[in-house]
């Protein structure tokens, strides 16, 4: 699976923006996919999955109620719509795919096997 993840920017803080990651080179249905950040000088953090086909969802506490993560299988594209967001969601953005994980282990970066190449996100005061 090859990810691309696009659709970051410079915003201000309170205002939305959408992350897109588009995926080719193998089949996307039935993957468990994830999105995780790192800002400067900290660990890459999990941000929001889901859960293969279940649409099932998981997000961190710090974007809960206000970032949603979706796919559209038909598309194979993978989506992080932002909301609210604030000066602390600066960061790195990546997309990552797992096609092994178990349930217990969605949100650990090492649990994905395949990763985007990340796109930047920054949030002004």
């Amino acid at each position: 699976v090859q990810l691309q993840a696009y659709g970051g920017g410079l915003v201000q803080a309170g205002t939305s923006l959408r992350l897109s990651c588009a995926a080719s080179g193998s089949s996307f249905v039935g993957v468990t996919m994830g999105w995780f950040r790192q800002a400067p000088g900290k660990e890459r953090e999990f941000v929001a999955g889901i859960w293969r086909n279940s649409g099932n969802t998981f997000y961190a506490d710090s974007v809960k109620g206000r970032f949603t993560i979706s796919r559209d299988s038909a598309k194979s594209t993978l989506y992080l719509q932002m909301n609210s967001l604030k000066p602390d969601d600066t960061a790195v953005y990546y997309c990552a795919a797992a096609p092994r994980i178990i349930l217990s282990q969605v949100r650990v970066a090492s649990s994905y096997d395949y990763w985007g190449q990340g796109t930047q996100v920054t949030v002004s005061s």
